[in-house]
């Protein structure tokens, strides 16, 4: 062991569909729910890694988008394998979601991951203008968060679910960068951090090592 194996994971997810009275403060029943959420997309990266070998995949070949037990076998070997993950909004987010479609695809629970939550970690070292990965990825990272010009708001994950190739390749442009520039923001806030995971366990030298890097 020379050290933990470290990825950065974002996840695109489709919206439960139900049937409603109205537009505003709706209580919704289970009842009226019609169909589940589902994750769409993800993509992976592992920390210093180039561009090139990062991991997009997506639901877009299944005869139903919804149908995400593929992409929820990746995400298990994923985490199965890796020590540490990197996410935005990843402890309340991205990791229960992705646990929540593992259970009721009947999977087994992978091997524990820590989560080194980008959000977390801005919101504990300052006070920035927000910590939404649109404005810390404009401050703190060279690559911006990207836009979905052509599919705008709740479009682009409507027209995935309808099938449109355009709208699916756009939702590969939108969600790739969230990663790389996560992947920024993440190296700028480390060395602030108090409480990262202790990485220096993972090593096998004599020598004193850092417990962040």
């Amino acid at each position: 062991m020379n050290g933990p194996k470290i990825g950065l994971i974002d996840i695109e997810t489709a919206p439960i569909e139900g049937r409603v009275w109205g537009l505003f403060d709706q209580n919704i029943s289970l009842n009226q729910i019609t169909s589940e959420w589902a994750i769409l997309s993800f993509v992976f990266k592992e920390l210093g890694k180039p561009k090139k070998s990062l991991v997009y995949l997506d639901t877009s070949a299944k005869e139903d988008p919804r149908d995400d037990r593929d992409l929820c076998l990746a995400l298990w070997n994923i985490i199965h394998e890796y020590d540490i993950l990197i996410a935005q909004n990843g402890k309340r987010f991205d990791k229960k979601k992705i646990y929540a479609r593992m259970i009721m695809h009947g999977f087994k629970p992978p091997s524990p991951v820590k989560i080194e939550d980008t959000m977390l970690m801005a919101r504990q070292v300052a006070a920035f203008t927000s910590n939404k990965l649109e404005w810390l990825s404009a401050y703190l990272s060279k690559v911006q968060k990207s836009k979905h010009k052509d599919f705008p708001g709740f479009e682009l994950w409507s027209e995935c679910l309808a099938g449109n190739p355009k709208a699916w390749a756009a939702m590969r442009k939108y969600n790739i960068p969230d990663v790389l520039s996560m992947e920024q923001v993440y190296l700028t806030l480390r060395p602030w951090v108090k409480g990262h995971s202790n990485v220096a366990v993972y090593s096998d030298g004599e020598k004193i090592a850092c417990p962040v890097c």
